[in-house]
């Protein structure tokens, strides 16, 4: 027992221990005492983040909505068909460049394959073996042999389509009319022409040294004509530019696909093909050009026909050739360009 007069003891001094043990106490007391503050916080900005997103993933999805009720197709499935067909066109043709043949020659034979459905709805007779099997030669020799023997192999395909559908018709005996039986064999003609020949120019065009440049500048700034021309006419599209034969392009549309055109063309040409900016303004304005009359041009048919997309193979985009319309006929003028213009990249 400590007498109160004895005096008072020094203090014990505090051991590394000792202290370690008031700052965790400290620390038990200060977690103790902000831990359902903090908690509180952190639910309400998870609350608000939530609700963020689901008003951002609602705003998206009534846009996308106003969008599909214009113009028929969904954003967002075709936004991703689309990245996945870009992606195969892309790695065939900057990684093994024939292997973009087979990419090309399936495209050309689904696209014939639903046409001649399409006109076979229609009351068209069209042989479509025979069609395929031509299509397929004129696509394939295009690229494994020499020019000259190409267009022996084209005339050869006409004529072997249109025989056959003459054959076919003596056989049948239906009593069809003269004038049906020619609009037969124009029809079997116009197949390989459209669709087969003009894939075959691609290929072509893929044949030559550095060719898979020049396709992958002409798929470009044709994608970017109809993506100019999505975008401007969703935006600002008022004034329609062919009512008749497809009521939904209007003048803005086509003001936003020349942008983007020539927007596309320069940039390519001056990083990848190394041609003047002038000559890039060319390509960028006739690629527009073709794929404009290419894209109107299948309208009027499916007009003529009385279908919307030529099928649902490609939800969000309709068709295989809805989607080859302006790359088809932007084939042919791309040759042409290649021949006129690629000297310019060794100047």
């Amino acid at each position: 027992m400590t007498d109160a007069s004895d005096p008072p003891r020094a203090a014990e001094p505090a051991t590394p221990q000792t202290r370690r043990e008031v700052g965790e106490a400290r620390r038990a007391a200060e977690t103790h005492d902000t831990g359902p503050a903090l908690q509180a916080h952190l639910r309400a900005a998870r609350s608000e983040l939530e609700n963020q997103v689901a008003q951002a993933r609602a705003d998206f999805e009534e846009a996308n909505e106003r969008i599909k009720e214009r113009t028929g197709r969904d954003l967002i499935v075709a936004t991703v068909i689309g990245l996945a067909i870009g992606a195969v066109l892309l790695g065939s043709l900057l990684f093994v460049k024939w292997a973009f043949v087979p990419f090309a020659l399936g495209a050309a034979l689904l696209a014939m394959f639903e046409f001649a459905r399409a006109l076979m709805a229609s009351g068209r007779r069209v042989d479509l073996i025979p069609q395929l099997v031509a299509g397929a030669v004129v696509v394939l020799s295009a690229y494994f042999v020499d020019s000259w023997l190409h267009w022996v192999l084209l005339f050869v395909a006409l004529a072997f389509v249109v025989v056959w559908r003459l054959v076919g018709q003596m056989a049948s005996h239906d009593g069809r009319t003269y004038a049906l039986v020619l609009g037969d064999v124009l029809i079997a003609c116009f197949l390989q022409l459209y669709v087969a020949f003009l894939t075959s120019l691609c290929l072509v065009l893929l044949s030559k040294d550095g060719g898979e440049w020049w396709v992958l500048s002409f798929i470009i700034v044709a994608v970017a004509v109809d993506t100019g021309a999505y975008a401007a006419g969703i935006t600002m599209g008022k004034h329609p530019m062919a009512p008749r034969i497809s009521p939904k392009k209007t003048w803005e549309g086509f003001a936003g696909a020349a942008t983007a055109a020539v927007l596309a063309a320069v940039l390519y040409g001056l990083f990848v093909l190394h041609i003047p900016i002038w000559a890039s303004v060319i390509v960028g304005l006739v690629i527009l050009a073709s794929a404009t009359v290419g894209d109107l041009g299948e309208s009027m048919i499916k007009r003529d026909l009385g279908i919307k997309d030529m099928s649902s193979w490609l939800p969000g985009h309709g068709g295989v050739l809805d989607r080859l319309d302006s790359i088809l006929p932007s084939a042919a003028v791309a040759l042409a360009l290649y021949f006129v213009l690629s000297p310019l990249a060794a100047a």
